[in-house]
């Protein structure tokens, strides 16, 4: 596609617009996932609404498909796609915090690396994920599981309001008093209904943390996973913490001959009465043998960072997840059985829990419908070397189609992949409907389609 017919979008943006021509044209389309190789026709790396409006327009009026990027860790790589117009938020990354109010307004580019950076130092936080450089948006508009989310909900139960261009090039703010059809949406809908450019969330006092990183030799993994079950249910919602499958991560306190090897690992924090902290975390420790641990006081910015290292831009990558209502016996075995065999140091298995204040918002309240589900485990595999990527694919698929016979017909849709794109009416069961009538009142063309794609009425 020729470059010259972006010639007026440049003219009407401030932002940069990249196109085929342009030197750095390779490091713009790029995404997270190592994986996607798309060629899109133009790359806008916007600078203020004014760009996203402008952007919106020449999209739809000159019939060009339209991606839209924010952290770009999406793992079928929704922040590009071929012969595309992509408008890129890598610019707009700002934090306003108001520390009175417990509020927080963020640009659509940032990370939660960046959003804790800027809530920290106000001893402040809302749930946001467990990877850092994982984007704000994405992850709060397809739900947003995290360390908080049995103390303090999602992080789309924490979204207070949304600035948002729909798919007419207009401007619209999106909360319970204002648009009140299209915030309901937007909290688990993804990005099916406009370009949102600024979130404002609720914050919560959560400063110095007591963190727990637990790793135990993966043959104890049976006790570890049923005590863990147990435990967590017994536990107040202060303790968010969750159980993982990984190779030895390289890290100070695993003894080396740990590294690369099978592990069964428990992450997570205690945000109660610090005087606990330790004794929270005691049974872990005495749970089964420990082949190395960390546990003690952390920022809460630093724990939400802690892995960021491990998964550097350009990893290839293919993911799976689902719903447990229970962490049965059944779905243990079959982390037993695919959880050991971990392919690469990269790849995690987690298994999210998703009770307490999840719980107390109803199944239609929001768009993420899955509010009796207790667990969500998620399968991330990553890997460096293409060679490895038939297998490495095979053993996903085949880990998933294991935890099937266990788990809800719905998946989390922030790790579904780009072949799970049939499961979208299944992923919002009851919800469904509504959103596809929202969808045609604000997207009737369905303009904004890259995407876990939600079809207008």
């Amino acid at each position: 596609m020729n470059g010259t017919m972006f010639d007026s979008l440049r003219e009407q943006v401030r932002g940069q617009v990249i196109t085929a021509g342009d030197a750095d044209y390779d490091a713009a389309r790029a995404v997270h996932n190592g994986m996607i190789d798309k060629r899109p026709a133009a790359v806008v790396r916007v600078s203020q609404v004014a760009d996203v409006i402008a952007s919106v327009n020449f999209a739809r009026d000159n019939s060009l498909g339209l991606a839209i990027r924010g952290g770009g860790h999406s793992g079928p790589g929704f922040g590009t796609a071929d012969d595309a117009l992509v408008i890129d938020f890598t610019n707009t990354r700002g934090v306003r915090v108001d520390p009175a109010s417990k509020t927080a307004r963020t640009e659509a580019g940032a990370t939660w690396a960046d959003f804790n950076h800027a809530t920290h130092p106000f001893g402040l936080a809302t749930t946001g994920g467990i990877v850092g450089s994982t984007g704000v948006s994405g992850l709060t508009l397809g739900g947003g599981i995290g360390y908080l989310d049995r103390k303090y909900g999602l992080s789309c139960d924490n979204l207070l309001s949304a600035d948002v261009v729909t798919a007419d090039g207009k401007f619209l703010t999106a909360s319970e008093s204002e648009n009140e059809d299209l915030f309901w949406a937007l909290r688990g809908g993804g990005g099916n209904f406009g370009v949102v450019t600024s979130l404002e969330f609720r914050l919560h006092p959560v400063d110095m943390v007591h963190a727990g990183i637990i790793i135990y030799p993966v043959e104890h993994a049976e006790t570890v996973a049923k005590f863990y079950r147990e435990q967590l249910a017994a536990s107040p919602g202060e303790l968010g913490a969750f159980l993982a499958f990984h190779q030895g991560p390289p890290v100070p306190f695993l003894p080396e001959e740990w590294h690369g090897k099978p592990v069964c690992i428990v992450v997570g924090m205690w945000t109660g009465d610090p005087a606990e902290g330790q004794a929270r975390w005691q049974p872990f420790l005495d749970a089964a043998p420990v082949a190395g641990s960390m546990v003690g006081p952390m920022p809460y910015a630093a724990l939400n960072s802690a892995f960021d290292g491990m998964y550097p831009k350009g990893l290839l990558a293919y993911w799976k997840a689902a719903f447990l209502t229970e962490l049965n016996d059944g779905a243990i075995n079959a982390h037993l059985d695919y959880g050991s065999r971990v392919p690469s140091v990269q790849t995690a298995v987690h298994i999210y829990p998703i009770d307490g204040a999840v719980h107390q918002v109803g199944a239609t309240d929001t768009a993420f419908p899955n509010r009796n589900a207790r667990f969500s485990p998620v399968i991330a595999c990553h890997w460096e070397d293409p060679r490895d990527s038939e297998a490495n694919i095979a053993w996903v698929r085949e880990y998933a189609a294991a935890l099937q016979p266990y788990s809800e017909s719905a998946g989390y849709i922030n790790f579904m992949d780009g072949d799970d794109l049939t499961k979208v009416e299944e992923n919002y069961g009851p919800n469904y409907k509504r959103l596809r009538e929202i969808k045609a009142k604000y997207d009737p063309q369905n303009l904004f389609h890259v995407n876990q794609n939600i079809t207008p009425a």
